[in-house]
């Protein structure tokens, strides 16, 4: 499985003909293939063709000195000993006019996702990943990004506006990438890993600043590490799915079923840690038996919280959670 899109950049000496011989040949032989114009203006000195595959799939070359690749198919032998490196890791107008010529296509093809403008910058090494393109489409228009009684454009639009303030543009592979690229929808997971961004929004809410994707010396990885006024913390998120259909009938058992597979593993490793359960998938009524009960979850310190696409937040407390959460409203 092919990950989220990067570059490829060659310090070899590239002209047309090379282009056409090494990368265009090769990919018409195999899967069909058209060497057109790109649709914007290639930054500075650097000329670039955009390649087109029978299948869908399609590519960008630019180059002057060095040359760079993007592609979501088939990489040309030519190029098998490049290194691969991120949107912000190449030069800006390198990086810019390549995400101009995607986010282009995607106001194409689909509008109704590329009008959420950061979101869709956001998430476009995914969104344009080899075998992930058409999942992580189909997760954010089929099952609104993981709300699962909520219209798709007010949950992408709640996205929208978390991501739009930056708390997370610095970490945008790290963060983007837990979406996934298989080739098919897994709800249950991709729904998890918005979970992480449902838990950031509580937590920027209350002016925690953010680093995510934590390596401890035990082998684990935690999801984050928090700070504000000096102090920090470290947390980690899952998610229950509704009780309904479940082995845990109720809303208690389910997420007290979610948390004892943290609880054998990462938390056991670091008690401290502050595990956030989110309970976005849970219907009005489920979460409200859930809320007037308040219960534990098997492990403390814990955050028991729901978000909704309007913004507003439910949850509470459950031991000595060490984080001020007073300003995005859980007590």
């Amino acid at each position: 499985m092919a990950g989220p899109l990067r570059f490829r950049l060659s310090h070899e000496h590239w002209d047309r003909a090379r282009l056409r011989r090494d990368l265009y040949e090769p990919l018409d032989a195999t899967i069909g293939a058209e060497l057109t114009t790109p649709w914007f203006k290639p930054p500075g000195d650097y000329a670039a063709r955009r390649l087109e595959m029978d299948n869908g799939d399609r590519a960008f070359f630019l180059w002057n000195d060095d040359a760079y690749w993007l592609g979501n198919t088939e990489t040309p032998e030519a190029l098998w000993r490049t290194d691969k490196y991120s949107f912000g890791e190449v030069p800006y107008p390198v990086a810019r006019w390549a995400q101009r010529e995607l986010l282009a296509e995607l106001e194409l093809r689909d509008p109704w996702l590329a009008q959420y403008e950061h979101l869709a910058w956001f998430f476009l090494p995914v969104l344009f990943s080899k075998d992930g393109r058409g999942s992580s489409r189909a997760f954010f228009a089929d099952h609104a990004a993981g709300f699962p009684d909520a219209d798709r454009d007010d949950a992408l639009a709640f996205y929208e506006r978390f991501l739009s303030t930056g708390v997370f543009d610095n970490y945008r592979y790290t963060m983007a990438a837990k979406l996934g690229t298989s080739e098919h929808v897994d709800s249950t997971r991709m729904s998890a890993t918005m979970s992480e961004f449902n838990a950031a929004k509580v937590l920027a809410d209350a002016g925690y600043a953010l680093r995510p994707e934590i390596a401890m010396d035990s082998g684990y990885a935690l999801d984050f590490r928090v700070e504000k006024g000096g102090k920090g913390a470290l947390v980690e998120v899952t998610r229950p799915g509704r009780p309904t259909g479940r082995a845990a009938d109720t809303p208690t058992a389910a997420v007290r079923e979610t948390a004892l597979a943290k609880t054998d593993g990462q938390l056991a490793a670091h008690p401290d840690t502050v595990l956030f359960v989110d309970c976005t998938s849970f219907y009005d009524d489920e979460w409200a038996a859930l809320r007037g009960e308040k219960p534990g979850v098997g492990h403390r310190p814990a955050v028991v919280f729901r978000v909704r696409p309007d913004g507003s937040v439910a949850g509470y407390c459950d031991g000595g959670v060490p984080l001020d959460l007073a300003a995005a409203g859980i007590n």
